[in-house]
């Protein structure tokens, strides 16, 4: 019978961190103020991008499957403008508190810079309704069994920044949250326009 009892006191501390965590967005907000701008404003921000980097506008906010094969492909057809890659998901709380840098720097630099998500460990359902209340400037690949971040050498911390130079090669990988859009903005200029 003391077993029972040790075994539900240890279940309800575990269900009261839980439930603290998922308020406290495991250390940032758990609900972040859309940057994206107003949608009128931010395709004006991207007129006159280069082809390759306006067929990422084109399919802003939307999710695209095909696993490690379309997303290499792309990546390939992004050869000559660098590229920053966001591994993120939908119930992760710091990639839902940098988000907002996100949305705000895609546009930006979006006429210089190609930006990529990589939706990984989430359902289809809660990444789309995300997306809907944090609209980006590109495209996200589903990676629901991790295939994709083995690519991208991220498979252990969400999230994980990935930014490739000019000719494709990985330049930096910065694991977990950026604190500080600043800190964000410095390492694409760095490690993306540097």
């Amino acid at each position: 019978m003391r077993r029972i009892w040790i075994a539900i006191g240890v279940l309800a501390l575990v269900v009261i961190l839980v439930v603290g965590l998922v308020q406290a967005g495991g250390g940032g907000s758990s609900n972040p103020k859309s940057a994206a701008g107003d949608s009128t404003k931010v395709a004006a921000e991207l007129k006159g991008a280069p082809a390759q980097l306006a067929s990422l506008h084109a399919q802003g906010s939307q999710l695209l499957a095909g696993g490690p094969a379309a997303y290499k492909k792309r990546l390939a057809s992004l050869r000559g403008h660098p590229v920053v890659v966001n591994k993120w998901a939908s119930w992760c709380g710091p990639c839902r508190a940098e988000f907002p840098d996100f949305q705000r720097l895609s546009v930006k630099y979006g006429k210089r810079v190609a930006f990529l998500g990589v939706d990984g460990n989430d359902n289809h359902g809660d990444a789309t309704a995300f997306l809907r209340k944090y609209p980006v400037s590109y495209p996200s690949y589903e990676d629901p069994d991790g295939r994709i971040a083995q690519v991208l050498d991220a498979t252990v911390a969400f999230p994980t920044t990935v930014f490739y130079d000019r000719t494709g090669k990985v330049a930096y990988i910065h694991q977990g949250q950026y604190l500080t859009g600043d800190k964000l903005e410095q390492d694409i200029k760095r490690y993306a326009l540097g």
